[in-house]
């Protein structure tokens, strides 16, 4: 953002529970809201990150640092909502330009009454977290005619300490949908849109934690046709469905805390279903097969993350989003690790060596980021033609 545009929006305070206090200028609603900071180093894909579940109560920091430069559009969503608790730029360019274009950044972030600040050292803040870890922050975005004061910077840390933390905090029953519902819409292509299946060859029953329209997208692309349901629906109501295969989706919060999913999760891999979860779907069949889950002091967010696949040898590009993962140490002998990660050796994947079930820390279905991983989808609908084919 110009120093010039400075008078264009009104001041906005970052307030981190240690004290740190950053002011920048308000590029959304006004207003307070609260989360965990992280920070994304993916270079676009903006829209898709705010409309992400799996950021819910999160305040989402993006390190590159012109954002804003494309807008937003109607189509690149992940859910119907924005689910970030907030959003930290830089830089706000001062155009934006895209052909598909609808609406501005800032104009987007008003409509959702979503806090976002602007005009503050992200490199500097990304350091602090880096050295750190997460840590929960306000931001405090105020109205025309306010000015910043140390009233106001006192509410901002106040806010900030008095966040509540992720661990013990279950929020896949938070953004989950109330009701299930059935889904065909296939991936976006140029000139196109957005398709439908209309020959599925597969019935996928796919739980909501907090899923990635994506996910769903992709899936049905391959063939499924889905039936999303509630994070807490029994492994018997799913059961009773006939699925070919159970999806378990990514989300927000502690997995250890999802104890009806873990329940489930191990009833329906008991029942040689095949399986594959994602990001939280992936902690949860850990946990339901006898791992344990951890709170990471430097979570995983962007696009660019390198993961090796132990089988193969290959090296995927892959998007992430996930602050607690799985205790490699922990796993038990009935199931074996996949993949890794080569930014900290934490894992990535597994299997289980007996049944028909394996998951992924991170996002496959690559919306933002590169489609590397997507092989994953193919051996999910590979398993259940096997098991059809029986």
């Amino acid at each position: 953002m110009l120093l010039s545009l400075k008078g264009t929006f009104p001041p906005a305070i970052l307030a981190l529970a240690d004290g740190t206090v950053f002011i920048g200028n308000s590029i959304g609603a006004a207003g307070t809201t609260v989360g965990e900071v992280v920070f994304n180093t993916a270079i676009t894909g903006y829209q898709e990150i705010l409309t992400d579940p799996s950021y819910c109560q999160q305040i989402v920091t993006l390190t590159y640092p012109h954002i804003g430069n494309y807008g937003v559009n109607a189509e690149d969503i992940e859910a119907e909502k924005v689910h970030a608790a907030g959003l930290i730029i830089k830089d706000l360019p001062l155009l934006a330009s895209n052909f598909r274009m609808t609406e501005t950044l800032p104009e987007y972030l008003v409509r959702a009454k979503t806090v976002a600040i602007a005009n503050i050292d992200t490199r500097k803040l990304t350091r602090l977290l880096r050295t750190r870890g997460a840590q929960n922050g306000a931001i405090v975005g105020l109205a025309a005619g306010e000015a910043v004061t140390q009233a106001r910077i006192d509410e901002a840390v106040a806010a900030a300490k008095a966040a509540p933390n992720m661990n013990g905090l279950d929020l896949a029953k938070v953004v989950t949908t109330r009701a299930a519902y059935a889904w065909d819409q296939t991936e976006w292509k140029l000139g196109e849109g957005y398709g439908t299946q209309t020959a599925p060859r597969f019935h996928v029953v796919a739980y909501d934690y907090g899923v990635k329209l994506n996910i769903l997208r992709m899936l049905a692309e391959r063939g499924c046709r889905l039936t999303v349901v509630p994070a807490q629906t029994s492994a018997a109501e799913v059961l009773a469905m006939n699925p070919d295969g159970v999806f378990l989706s990514n989300g927000p919060g502690d997995p250890a805390a999802c104890d009806y999913a873990i329940t489930a999760v191990k009833q329906i891999i008991d029942s040689c279903v095949p399986t594959f979860g994602i990001c939280l779907g992936h902690q949860i069949m850990a946990l339901a097969s006898g791992a344990r889950t951890f709170k990471m002091d430097n979570s995983h967010h962007g696009a660019n993350h390198p993961v090796k696949d132990l089988d193969s040898g290959r090296v995927s590009i892959t998007s992430q989003n996930h602050g607690f993962a799985v205790d490699m140490a922990s796993l038990p002998a009935t199931l074996r690790a996949t993949h890794i990660s080569l930014f900290d050796g934490t894992l990535q994947g597994l299997e289980h060596k007996d049944k028909p079930a394996f998951c992924f820390q991170g996002h496959p279905e690559a919306s933002p980021g590169p489609h590397d991983i997507a092989y994953l989808f193919d051996r999910f609908t590979t398993l259940m033609q096997a098991a059809k084919a029986q």
